[in-house]
């Protein structure tokens, strides 16, 4: 189920791409560039940390769910407008099963 949600959502970010920027919130942010891409992103990455830090002292998970949501749908955002998607996130998760993290870490240091 959570592939096919991210396989709609990406058709529904590169329709809105090619929208109108009056019109459509995404093809704004295309319009407007990968420095205000990145901003969105940025700013949707702090939010969801301090959501995290809150549901750590309540113990309430619903606004940490909520900006996960909206990191996530920026993070799409931002992959379309280089030319990538949810995919191709996806199939790196899937090549990285058989590794461990520590191991996955040594290959990028050992490759950079």
């Amino acid at each position: 189920m959570s592939a096919d949600v991210l396989t709609k959502l990406t058709e529904s970010i590169e329709a809105r791409r090619k929208s109108d920027p009056k019109d459509s919130y995404v093809a704004s942010l295309h319009h407007q560039g990968l420095n205000k891409i990145l901003e969105k992103v940025g700013e949707e990455s702090i939010e969801t940390l301090l959501a995290a830090r809150d549901a750590e002292q309540t113990g309430d998970t619903k606004k940490l769910i909520y900006e996960t949501a909206d990191l996530w749908f920026h993070s799409l955002v931002m992959l379309s407008h280089l030319g990538e998607n949810a995919q191709s996130v996806l199939k790196e998760l899937e090549r990285r099963f058989d590794l461990s993290g520590l191991e996955e870490k040594k290959q990028r240091i050992k490759n950079q």
